[in-house]
Protein backbone atom coordinates (compact mmCIF):
# COMPACT_ATOMS: atom_id res chain seq x y z
CA UNK A 1 0.00 0.00 0.00
CA UNK A 2 1.71 3.38 -0.49
CA UNK A 3 1.91 6.06 1.39
CA UNK A 4 2.19 9.55 -0.29
CA UNK A 5 4.05 12.96 0.38
CA UNK A 6 2.40 15.91 -0.64
CA UNK A 7 6.22 16.81 -2.70
CA UNK A 8 5.43 13.58 -4.60
CA UNK A 9 2.11 14.16 -5.64
CA UNK A 10 1.92 15.07 -9.77
CA UNK A 11 0.89 19.10 -10.13
CA UNK A 12 -2.45 18.92 -12.35
CA UNK A 13 -3.07 23.01 -11.91
CA UNK A 14 0.02 25.57 -10.22
CA UNK A 15 -0.22 29.45 -10.28
CA UNK A 16 -1.01 32.51 -8.67
CA UNK A 17 -0.48 30.44 -5.46
CA UNK A 18 -2.98 27.97 -6.36
CA UNK A 19 -1.69 24.50 -5.49
CA UNK A 20 -3.54 21.25 -6.95
CA UNK A 21 -1.86 17.75 -6.55
CA UNK A 22 -3.53 14.56 -7.60
CA UNK A 23 -2.69 11.49 -7.83
CA UNK A 24 -4.83 8.06 -8.66
CA UNK A 25 -5.18 5.11 -6.39
CA UNK A 26 -7.14 2.28 -7.19
CA UNK A 27 -9.92 4.07 -9.43
CA UNK A 28 -9.77 7.25 -6.88
CA UNK A 29 -7.28 10.47 -6.99
CA UNK A 30 -6.19 11.84 -3.70
CA UNK A 31 -5.77 15.49 -3.92
CA UNK A 32 -3.66 18.06 -2.15
CA UNK A 33 -4.64 21.47 -2.25
CA UNK A 34 -3.00 24.22 -1.08
CA UNK A 35 -5.47 27.70 -1.76
CA UNK A 36 -3.87 31.31 -1.14
CA UNK A 37 -6.64 33.68 0.96
CA UNK A 38 -9.10 34.90 -1.89
CA UNK A 39 -9.11 32.52 -4.15
CA UNK A 40 -12.57 32.09 -5.77
CA UNK A 41 -12.46 29.09 -8.15
CA UNK A 42 -15.84 29.99 -9.14
CA UNK A 43 -14.84 31.76 -12.44
CA UNK A 44 -13.22 28.41 -13.87
CA UNK A 45 -16.25 26.48 -12.89
CA UNK A 46 -18.34 28.06 -15.61
CA UNK A 47 -19.81 26.37 -18.02
CA UNK A 48 -20.77 23.23 -15.84
CA UNK A 49 -24.05 22.84 -14.41
CA UNK A 50 -24.50 25.06 -12.42
CA UNK A 51 -21.44 26.49 -12.63
CA UNK A 52 -20.21 24.68 -10.07
CA UNK A 53 -17.91 21.37 -9.61
CA UNK A 54 -20.03 17.55 -9.89
CA UNK A 55 -17.65 15.63 -8.40
CA UNK A 56 -17.67 14.52 -4.77
CA UNK A 57 -15.21 14.83 -2.45
CA UNK A 58 -14.45 13.26 1.39
CA UNK A 59 -11.30 14.60 3.00
CA UNK A 60 -9.89 16.79 5.68
CA UNK A 61 -8.81 20.77 6.13
CA UNK A 62 -5.33 20.74 7.24
CA UNK A 63 -5.00 24.52 7.96
CA UNK A 64 -6.93 27.70 7.45
CA UNK A 65 -10.66 28.34 6.46
CA UNK A 66 -12.33 27.35 2.77
CA UNK A 67 -15.94 28.39 2.29
CA UNK A 68 -18.02 25.78 -0.13
CA UNK A 69 -20.31 28.08 -2.59
CA UNK A 70 -23.37 25.64 -3.74
CA UNK A 71 -26.81 26.68 -4.94
CA UNK A 72 -28.49 26.65 -1.52
CA UNK A 73 -25.73 28.65 0.22
CA UNK A 74 -22.44 28.65 1.58
CA UNK A 75 -20.95 26.43 4.14
CA UNK A 76 -17.82 27.12 5.92
CA UNK A 77 -15.29 24.40 6.54
CA UNK A 78 -11.54 25.18 9.00
CA UNK A 79 -8.72 23.46 9.89
CA UNK A 80 -9.52 19.89 11.75
CA UNK A 81 -12.91 19.46 9.67
CA UNK A 82 -13.85 15.97 7.56
CA UNK A 83 -15.62 17.09 4.94
CA UNK A 84 -18.29 15.89 2.45
CA UNK A 85 -18.86 17.57 -0.58
CA UNK A 86 -21.38 16.22 -2.85
CA UNK A 87 -22.03 17.48 -6.20
CA UNK A 88 -22.58 20.97 -6.66
CA UNK A 89 -20.07 23.10 -4.91
CA UNK A 90 -17.35 25.89 -5.76
CA UNK A 91 -14.11 26.44 -3.32
CA UNK A 92 -13.15 30.21 -1.92
CA UNK A 93 -10.70 30.57 0.43
CA UNK A 94 -11.03 32.80 3.30
CA UNK A 95 -7.76 32.12 4.71
CA UNK A 96 -4.93 30.50 3.23
CA UNK A 97 -6.14 26.87 3.28
CA UNK A 98 -4.74 23.40 2.66
CA UNK A 99 -6.73 20.47 2.70
CA UNK A 100 -6.77 16.74 1.35
CA UNK A 101 -9.26 15.16 -0.27
CA UNK A 102 -10.52 11.65 -1.98
CA UNK A 103 -12.76 11.66 -4.92
CA UNK A 104 -13.84 9.42 -7.63
CA UNK A 105 -10.91 9.72 -10.50
CA UNK A 106 -12.69 10.15 -13.27
CA UNK A 107 -15.34 12.68 -12.23
CA UNK A 108 -12.28 14.29 -10.82
CA UNK A 109 -10.12 14.29 -14.45
CA UNK A 110 -13.27 15.70 -16.39
CA UNK A 111 -13.12 18.36 -13.79
CA UNK A 112 -9.84 19.20 -13.61
CA UNK A 113 -10.53 18.83 -17.86
CA UNK A 114 -12.65 21.82 -17.73
CA UNK A 115 -10.91 23.96 -14.88
CA UNK A 116 -7.84 23.89 -17.06
CA UNK A 117 -9.36 24.87 -20.59
CA UNK A 118 -11.16 27.72 -18.85
CA UNK A 119 -7.75 29.02 -17.09
CA UNK A 120 -6.23 29.10 -20.28
CA UNK A 121 -8.77 31.26 -21.77
CA UNK A 122 -8.94 33.66 -18.82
Amino acid sequence: MPALERESIPLAIEGDGVEFRTQELGGMALAWVRLPKGADLRPLLEGLPDGLCQCPHWGIVLSGTVAMHTKSGRETYAAGQAFYWPPGHAPEALEDCEYVDVSPAEELADVLAHVTKQAATA
